[in-house]
């Protein structure tokens, strides 16, 4: 698929994150209302497990139920399915649930939703995993430590990731070798970057775009933050954790670097770094090197993308299966590390953005023995296996990004999907507090115009975010 939510399982290509919320009782009347069959039946003895899809995204997990239940006959599972939107429309309808006493037991969420659910409505499950920790020792071994972390909140995990993809750097081989372009080197910087887009577009006729990018927290202007090793946040980390990394990361070499979760506590929109990466961006859009970002998911731009018709733009391995499907052949394409910001502190990080997902268990599970046996079960290598049969996310699993699953469709250079991880230690999760949704509006509403202007309109954009983002932290998560 192409689009950044895969209907079903949410991954990291998740478009609009979680809401901010405020008290549920004084809001629950202006969320969506549920039709019948988002409802799971009172009185079921079953475990239900939340995904935003169609019913067809439910019955495509038959397999994995059914294998689940043969290996644990005491549990019957449910999948529903909730047809939403987007994020917010999706965590609206769960909490909709919770307010009428009918919430899911499970709910499969992405980075965006992570600490809104672990500060209101998750379970730690740290209990779990120090209890199982033999059986758990082999998932740990085959999963990068940066995954785990973007799920630790204030010290405690919430969720053990399934999939993630980081924000890659996809270029189209006939438009670079119609500008007869090198292939470009792995530790490129923006600079390089911005002659390639210049190179493109010389050769290029037609409708043709050098660098496509949409206006939200995914490929949107974060990754170029990142790359100048800052953020419209400021980015902190909690104490606490070792009772995981010690465990099971004690011979990592990031171990030094893990802690007890992100916290994005204070707007940052005012630093000088954030600023230059703001003037980047706005000098390839007013020169026509970039569109202007607008809102919106991936299911347009495969196909643009598959004609030849964009150069350039960021995505993760998720996108393999859908350029495929569009009648792109491996050669068609590759993808290359985000480029690095050329000069500054941390130019050499390299470092790059990525969203995770996984399952949560609710605070409110009727079993949640049962609801910890499915995260065991669907992080399994057997599990993950009767889930991810199409390149279409990259699985948490190392030892999954391999020749079978990213070798027949993917580009040249698939591996560099979770080399991402293991090349730059440094590379962050999507900068997603509790108050996320109110902080993505504050974000959405003013990059297109700090991009699309003079320098001083983005000047009165930087600031209109840096004051909006101080009105979002203040909320209630």
């Amino acid at each position: 698929m192409g689009d950044s939510t895969r209907r079903g399982d949410v991954t990291r290509r998740a478009l609009l994150g979680a809401i901010g919320l405020g008290a549920v009782g004084a809001t629950v009347a202006a969320w969506p209302r549920l039709t019948g069959s988002d409802i799971p039946g009172r009185g079921e003895d079953r475990l239900t497990i939340a995904i935003i899809g169609t019913q067809a995204d439910a019955e495509a997990r038959a397999n994995l139920v059914k294998e689940f239940e043969r290996q644990n006959p005491g549990i019957k599972v449910r999948i529903m399915a909730i047809q939403s939107v987007d994020w917010q429309d999706f965590f609206s309808k769960i909490l909709t649930m919770v307010a009428a006493g009918t919430p899911p037991d499970i709910v499969n969420v992405a980075t965006e939703g992570a600490q809104l659910f672990a500060e209101r409505l998750a379970h730690p499950i740290d209990e779990y995993v120090t209890r199982d920790k033999e059986d758990m020792r082999e998932y740990f071994a085959d999963v990068h430590p940066s995954l785990v972390e973007a799920f630790m909140y204030r010290g405690h995990l919430y969720q053990l990731p399934i999939d993630w993809n980081a924000a890659n750097m996809y270029y189209n081989t006939s438009a670079w070798n119609a500008a007869r372009l090198p292939d470009p080197a792995e530790n490129w910087t923006q600079v390089d970057f911005r002659a390639a887009l210049a190179s493109m577009k010389q050769a290029a006729s037609g409708d043709f775009v050098p660098y496509y990018w949409t206006n939200r927290l995914f490929g949107g202007v974060v990754p170029w933050l990142y790359a100048n090793n800052t953020s419209f946040l400021k980015e902190e980390k909690a104490p606490g954790g070792e009772w995981l990394w010690d465990e099971f990361y004690g011979d990592s070499p990031a171990r030094s670097l893990l802690s007890g979760g992100y916290l994005w506590q204070q707007p940052n929109a005012d630093a000088p770094e954030v600023y230059e990466s703001f003037d980047f961006l706005r000098g390839l859009v007013v020169d026509g090197l970039g569109v202007r970002p607008e809102g919106g998911g991936g299911n347009t731009l495969v196909g643009q993308f598959a004609s030849g018709r964009v150069g350039t733009t960021p995505a993760g391995g998720y996108w393999v299966q859908g350029l495929h499907e569009a009648g792109m052949k491996p050669t068609d394409y590759d993808v290359q590390f985000f480029p690095r910001w050329a000069t500054g502190e941390g130019s050499e990080l390299q470092r790059h953005q990525f969203g995770t997902a996984g399952y949560a268990i609710m605070k409110t599970a009727k079993d949640k023995e049962a609801a910890w046996q499915w995260l065991k079960f669907s992080a399994s290598l057997e599990g993950m296996k009767l889930i991810f049969s199409n390149p279409n996310t990259t699985p948490s699993r190392r030892s999954m990004v391999n020749e079978e699953l990213f070798g027949v469709k993917g580009p040249k250079h698939w591996k560099r999907f979770y080399d991402t991880l293991d090349r730059f230690p440094a590379t962050g999760p999507i900068p997603a507090p509790p108050q996320q949704g109110s902080v993505e509006t504050a974000l959405i509403k003013n990059v297109s115009l700090a991009v699309s202007g003079s320098e001083a309109q983005m000047k009165s954009a930087l600031q209109s975010l840096q004051r909006d983002l101080e009105l979002a932290l203040r909320s209630n998560a």
